[in-house]
């Protein structure tokens, strides 16, 4: 495919399905992958969880890298400490705060979209504990779906998207976002605008001021595993099935790393020595 767009990973979270993404990633051959932000989570960054399978993920990317695939990390919320370094290019890799894409005779805008939120703004700290309580769902989550599977026999339960889809400031947040982004976009004559952030993935067609415009939105691989697919001049999402089992279970050995800050020197190591 000519690319393809993945967000909200959260690497380094135990919500993050690094396993279903790296089966994803070997799946595929795209001449352009977007990392639309939040891939590594460096809120809630801690030695003492790392994966294997983690790790793989990132080692994957630096050898599409190597190959001469075009890579743009776009910074996300949770990994603004990679914000400092905007503008770095190491071979075909990036790091962009938001990327303009010209495919086909049309312009996509990319960007991760927290510029939108207003709680980023205003209370990082009340943001963070927000991600902190969502990790806990996330995990109280996957105890259910074990108990649901294995003991009861029956279905997958969402238990965040049950709250989201119940709570009326959660709908109407999204609505609002999805709106400003369209809004914008179509205000500055763009043909997409691409977001992650809010974890919905989306297309959606709107009409502003005479303007026919796309909005999308990749998802993410916490909930849903979806990314976002452009071929033959056309976008679509995709979404991965995958079951809650053991086989299909995190590789949980750890692999400590002291800081985001060490990590990102030894990624870079690894391109160099790649390329």
């Amino acid at each position: 495919m000519d690319v393809v767009v993945i967000s909200d990973v959260h690497l380094g979270t135990i919500g993050c399905h690094a396993r279903e993404l790296l089966r994803y990633l070997k799946s595929i051959d795209a001449k352009t992958i977007i990392l639309n932000g939040d891939i590594i989570d460096a809120w809630q960054f801690r030695k003492s969880y790392w994966p294997k399978s983690h790790m793989k993920v990132i080692k994957f990317l630096v050898s599409e890298i190597s190959k001469g695939k075009n890579v743009y990390y776009i910074t996300g919320n949770h990994d603004e400490v990679l914000r400092r370094f905007s503008g770095f290019e190491l071979g075909s890799f990036k790091i962009v705060n938001k990327v303009v894409l010209n495919l086909d005779g049309t312009k996509a805008w990319i960007f991760h979209g927290d510029v939108f939120d207003i709680t980023m703004k205003h209370s990082k700290i009340l943001a963070k504990l927000g991600a902190t309580g969502y990790d806990l769902l996330i995990l109280l989550n996957r105890l259910a779906n074990f108990i649901a599977l294995r003991i009861l026999k029956k279905g997958k339960l969402s238990l965040s998207k049950k709250i989201k889809n119940s709570v009326k400031s959660a709908i109407k947040y999204i609505d609002d976002f999805e709106e400003t982004a369209i809004e914008i976009a179509a205000s500055k004559g763009f043909d997409y605008v691409i977001c992650g952030h809010i974890h919905q993935p989306a297309i959606r067609h709107e009409k502003k001021h005479g303007h026919l415009l796309t909005y999308l939105n990749s998802g993410d691989w916490i909930e849903n595993l979806t990314s976002l697919e452009y071929q033959n001049g056309q976008w679509t999402i995709f979404k991965h099935e995958h079951a809650a089992t053991e086989e299909n279970a995190e590789d949980n050995s750890f692999q400590e790393y002291p800081s985001p800050k060490e990590l990102f020197n030894n990624l870079l190591t690894d391109i160099q020595q790649a390329s």
